[in-house]
């Protein structure tokens, strides 16, 4: 797939992938087949989270694409779209800190108020260390759900999906190949190409029942 930090999306007329690419390209496709297949169902996604994109295609091509919704700021770290925020935090500018309510047991106090650098610098050290533990598997759960959004939106109600969606959650490729087995050629694809993202990550698709 693409560089996901360039927005990309996917369309698909009923169960057929009529267009992948920029924003402009996709909806420049998608217009074209509905111009000349009215009755299609046309569906537009954001290929690398899966999300619904809507786009208004009556008019003209040009109207089309001055209708198209603006990019979101993608975070680098993942895939997920994050609206860059219209106002500054309020904070020590110089990290970046914000101010918000933690609440803790009096013994949690207790402790960090003995920790060098105090009960903040701990726990933005104590978060820090989360993050990194656990940044692979964070990354491979947000594929799974990705990868079950598209599921959803492209074939909920075909049969195999609640299998499928188990399979994939279950970390069994094998089981999900096979209750997607019937689905349509082109919504079969993508599914698999973006489960199998999580092989790329050293997470093949083990059996874990």
């Amino acid at each position: 797939m693409n560089d996901p930090k360039t927005p990309t999306w996917i369309a698909f007329a009923n169960t057929r992938r009529i267009a992948m690419g920029t924003p402009q390209e996709v909806a420049a496709e998608a217009k074209r087949h509905v111009d000349s297949h009215a009755l299609d169902q046309v569906a537009v996604l954001n290929a690398h989270t899966s999300e619904t994109v809507e786009i208004d295609l009556r008019g003209s091509l040009s109207d089309v694409l001055e209708r198209l919704p603006a990019a979101p700021t993608l975070n680098p770290n993942n895939d997920v779209a994050q609206q860059a925020p219209t106002e500054r935090s309020v904070g020590r500018p110089k990290l970046g800190v914000t101010p918000r309510e933690v609440t803790l047991l009096p013994r949690h106090w207790a402790w960090l108020g003995t920790q060098p650098g105090g009960a903040s610098t701990t726990l933005r050290k104590l978060v820090e260390h989360a993050m990194r533990d656990s940044k692979e598997a964070d990354r491979v759960r947000q594929i799974q759900e990705i990868t079950y959004r598209f599921m959803h939106a492209m074939a909920g109600d075909r049969p195999g999906f609640e299998e499928a969606a188990r399979a994939l959650f279950a970390n069994d490729f094998d089981r999900l190949g096979a209750h997607m087995a019937e689905w349509p050629g082109d919504i079969r694809e993508h599914a698999l190409h973006l489960a199998l993202q999580l092989c790329a990550r050293g997470h093949a698709l083990e059996r874990t029942d």
